[in-house]
């Protein structure tokens, strides 16, 4: 499939979908709440096999619309087609399919073994669903950010309200599509519009919030559950290092760094925000990976501008914050080893590498999410993970050496969401590792069981008889009764 021209702005809204809420957004949220909450609980009554059933539609719908979804990633931001399948639909299916094929086992409750003074009870960890969900997503992969905790919320049984990036308009208004044509708004509804619609959705009581964004929203979110005590998982972002020692193999590294940064053009929230070189190889590096960026994308500014296999930047809004970002860091010091062309018009931010730049400076400062990529010379790893351990916690970190001891050194001396070594971004697409930040990058995994889990309340339950030794213990607390309590302390 060849995408046509794109022709309209970014933000403008199109034929698949609406950006604009509902006339009367506070009547239309209260009603979706109460059909969902009134049908929450046949909802979580269903069983394994009709829940897969619901996800096996899910993947047949995107297996049936898959031109539409190529479409959409080009209407949206000219994303190319080999991106959108590698980004948005290979994401979704994987899931599903897992999810498919692991749920019965997953819903089944787990038996837990006693310890010595709980011989006499059987119990079990039950999963049931946490009830009416609401599911925030961003713009940068609106199709799977937005379907895969879909496919995680109706797993773990619970119904979902949809709120959908308002950036994307023909992304969004494709998942609000397919919602409609599979789903009842009593158990999944998606709500298109601005902030508006989520500021009247986080004024509403939900039994769990599932975000991704960037931390500073993240902490509105997590403020607006905070007054309903409402669980959250929020899927942040943060400055993502990359730790390039001497002893990497640097063409291999070169090609991951270029790929996992520019892909999307670098607005991903695990692309690599910064790179720390050991000095030994900076300028071996720095060549390595402006030859690869020349191989992927074309050997001059003119042709990489006319890359079919590179996006754009969302809006006008997010190219002047990039463009912001360079400026600003130039005049404060930084050199542009690389590209360093924009075009206003087009949207056009052209891969940049920059060197020499200052600390303070916005580039090492602020998450970039763009196509720009500082360089930065280490000369002993101490001082590298001094640098990483400066920042707030990543969402995630790659390393890049051929010495175990080096990568074990970087791996306990810091702290990330996740981590790849010899390798960029792939953990997001492993259906059996857990995806999730820490702290400023995030709470709560997600993908997998783990999503599943997430939306899901582990439920304690014990069973036990009548005849309990426990009940030896009852008042009134006579001499003997406190022997035993002593004994039962000391020894059990």
């Amino acid at each position: 499939m060849v995408p046509p021209v794109a022709t309209a702005e970014a933000e403008t809204p199109s034929t698949y979908g609406t950006a604009s809420p509902p006339p009367n957004i506070e009547t239309t949220v209260d009603a979706l709440l109460a059909a969902q909450r009134a049908n929450r609980w046949a909802v979580s009554s269903s069983s394994a096999s009709e829940r897969i059933g619901k996800i096996r539609r899910i993947a047949e719908w995107v297996e049936q619309h898959r031109d539409a979804i190529l479409q959409a990633g080009y209407d949206d931001f000219r994303k190319p087609a080999t991106e959108v399948e590698l980004t948005e639909i290979y994401p979704v299916l994987t899931e599903a399919r897992h999810v498919c094929r692991h749920l019965k086992r997953w819903m089944r409750p787990k038996w837990v073994k006693p310890s010595l003074a709980m011989i006499s009870t059987r119990s079990q960890i039950q999963y049931e669903a946490k009830g009416v969900t609401l599911i925030l997503s961003p713009w940068n992969y609106p199709f799977n950010l937005t379907v895969v905790p879909l496919i995680s919320a109706i797993a773990a049984g619970n119904c979902a309200i949809l709120k959908p990036s308002e950036m994307t308009p023909a992304m969004s208004g494709l998942v609000a599509r397919m919602v409609t044509e599979l789903f009842d708004q009593h158990e999944v509804a998606l709500l298109e519009g601005d902030v508006e619609v989520a500021q009247a959705l986080l004024a509403r009581r939900f039994d769990h919030i599932f975000f991704t964004g960037s931390p500073q929203v993240g902490k509105i979110v997590m403020e607006a559950a905070s007054r309903h005590l409402t669980t959250v998982t929020l899927e942040l972002g943060g400055k993502s290092p990359v730790v390039v020692d001497e002893s990497a193999h640097l063409q291999d590294a070169a090609d991951k760094v270029a790929w996992g940064k520019l892909i999307n053009q670098g607005q991903t929230c695990i692309a690599p925000d910064y790179v720390l070189v050991h000095r030994k190889v900076f300028e071996a590096f720095k060549d390595a990976l402006s030859s690869t960026i020349q191989k992927f994308y074309g050997h001059d500014s003119a042709a990489r501008r006319q890359s079919p296999d590179l996006a754009r930047i969302v809006n006008e809004r997010h190219f002047r914050r990039l463009r912001r970002l360079l400026d600003e860091s130039v005049a404060q010091g930084a050199k542009v080893a690389f590209g360093g062309e924009t075009v206003a018009e087009e949207l056009w931010i052209e891969p940049t590498l920059l060197e020499q730049v200052p600390e303070g400076a916005p580039a090492m400062q602020e998450e970039i999410f763009g196509p720009i990529l500082p360089l930065v010379p280490f000369d002993d790893l101490d001082d590298a993970l001094a640098k990483i351990r400066s920042k707030e916690k990543p969402l995630a970190l790659y390393v890049f050496s051929s010495r175990s001891d080096a990568v074990r050194k970087v791996l306990q001396g810091t702290s990330s969401g996740g981590a790849c070594v010899n390798e960029v971004a792939l953990h997001f697409l492993h259906p059996n590792l857990p995806f999730g930040g820490i702290n400023h990058s995030g709470h709560g995994s997600s993908h997998g069981v783990y999503g599943f889990k997430a939306f899901s309340h582990e439920r304690a339950v014990l069973k036990h008889t009548r005849f309990s030794a426990l009940k030896m213990m009852a008042p009134p607390y006579t001499d003997w009764v406190k022997k035993l309590v002593g004994l039962t302390v000391k020894f059990l």
